[in-house]
């Protein structure tokens, strides 16, 4: 009865297409689960991803769970995520991206995950770090640690998801900076983050993960632009 009358009043709706959820739908309804723009790279062993790093960065492994396009439904997806406070998609994500790396013999050596992080204000600003519940979930999947105190954002930049992608490429200002990198020694690292375009962020962040003793470098996003 309490959960008829809270969806009386608070009705949830799909994350991606605002229909209605039915019974035991949960974040996105089953049309849109089916038609989402999954890429399949993890399973195929496609180095798309690692593409888009060839030579800046050298990746174990990389994978990005999703398919993004201009106003398409996983843009949907961003935006309610990183602007309308609907964490669950992370979580959603992250369960999703972990239940199936844990059955790929790749992912099996992944010692610990990375979050890129926010810069300070603008995670006052928006109360939570968007990667955060997707990483956590694929860390709970492959049970090892989540680990957010090593990197930091030092520069505050604006948003890459709705730039024309000629202008990404001009925006190579991101600044991070690393600490106790000693608990990173001889592990192998899966970074996450929301989405890669150019690869400026992510290349960033390596150049300072790597600065660990015998590091090994994956990633792992949950889109591709």
């Amino acid at each position: 009865m309490v959960k008829n009358l809270l969806n009386l009043f608070f009705p949830k709706v799909c994350y991606a297409c605002n229909n209605l959820l039915v019974d035991k739908e949960t974040y996105v309804c089953t049309d849109c689960r089916h038609n989402l723009p999954v890429t399949n790279y993890h399973f195929n062993n496609d180095d798309t991803v690692k593409k888009v790093l060839y030579g800046r960065v050298k990746l174990e492994h990389a994978t990005a769970l999703l398919r993004f396009h201009k106003k398409g439904m996983v843009q949907q997806l961003m935006h309610g995520l990183k602007y309308r406070g609907y964490q669950d998609i992370g979580e959603f994500l992250g369960k999703w991206l972990g239940h199936e790396l844990k059955n790929i013999e790749a992912y099996k050596n992944i010692d610990a995950i990375v979050p890129v992080p926010l810069h300070k204000k603008k995670l006052k600003k928006r109360g939570y770090n968007q990667v955060e519940k997707f990483g956590k979930e694929i860390a709970n999947a492959l049970d090892i640690p989540y680990i957010d105190t090593v990197l930091k954002k030092t520069t505050a930049t604006q948003t890459q998801v709705f730039k024309k992608r000629i202008a990404r490429w001009g925006n190579d200002n991101e600044v991070f900076s690393s600490a106790k990198l000693d608990v990173l020694a001889n592990k192998h690292i899966l970074l996450v983050d929301d989405i890669i375009t150019t690869g400026a962020t992510v290349e960033a962040c390596a150049n300072e993960l790597l600065k660990a003793n015998n590091v090994k470098l994956s990633l792992a996003t949950m889109a591709i632009a």
